[in-house]
């Protein structure tokens, strides 16, 4: 990685680069657990940030895909299973990995907060309805606005 991760911990570094998966598994707890389709949605998206992301991102985006499918995998195993308790672990684990972001630039910070939004955005989005979509065309707040802030 960069320079930028020098200040970090072997164990911070291997948290940081789960970051990405906390926020998918978090965009993916409507009921508890995680399906296919979230799963590969958020694989792809991941692989894809290694090029259209931010470009003080990219060598992080780099690290974090040759491990986010195994990262994905285990971290989805050892969550407890119900939605709550998901979401308690999940958001207990995002305050920890976002306390290293203090650790990093303003800039450097601030880019991985907007990427990891895109992130929850793009996971979310996973099983989009279409029909919502001709029936609601234009954004309805609290009918079609989904985004919980992060």
């Amino acid at each position: 990685m960069m320079d930028t991760y020098k200040e970090l911990t072997e164990e911070d570094e291997k948290a940081l680069l789960k970051f990405p998966v906390y926020i998918s598994l978090l965009a993916a707890n409507t009921n508890g657990e995680t399906d296919d389709v979230e799963k590969n949605t958020a694989i792809d998206f991941d692989h894809t940030k290694t090029y259209t992301a931010n470009p003080l991102l990219l060598g992080f985006y780099e690290r974090a895909d040759h491990v986010f499918q195994s990262n994905f995998q285990q971290i989805d195993n050892e969550l407890p299973k119900g939605r709550l308790q998901r979401d308690v672990a999940i958001k207990a684990e995002l305050r920890r990995i976002k306390e290293l972001l203090k650790k990093f630039s303003p800039a450097y910070a601030n880019a991985m907060h907007q990427s990891m939004k895109s992130f929850k955005e793009h996971v979310s989005e996973a099983h989009h309805n279409v029909l919502e979509d001709f029936l609601f065309p234009i954004p309805i707040k609290g009918l079609t606005d989904y985004s919980d802030g992060l």
